[in-house]
């Protein structure tokens, strides 16, 4: 039987929320093997004067446990 963990991260980027969300995958696979999957939960972004400055992405990241 396979084991499916999900958890929950906050990428961030200064220039969009696909790299955001990309930057959340790569923080997690340091330490998470044998991801297969994230779903992009919520898209949000800081703004400073008018203009955004930072680009959130709330994900969820599916992975293998291994035994």
């Amino acid at each position: 039987m396979t084991v499916v963990k999900v958890i929950e991260l906050i990428g961030s980027s200064p220039t969009g929320w696909s790299e955001a969300a990309q930057n959340a995958v790569t923080d997690a696979a340091k330490t998470i093997k044998n991801i297969k999957g994230v779903h992009v939960k919520r898209c949000t972004a800081k703004v400073k004067n008018n203009m955004i400055v930072e680009y959130n992405a709330n994900v969820k990241i599916s992975f293998i446990v291994e035994r």
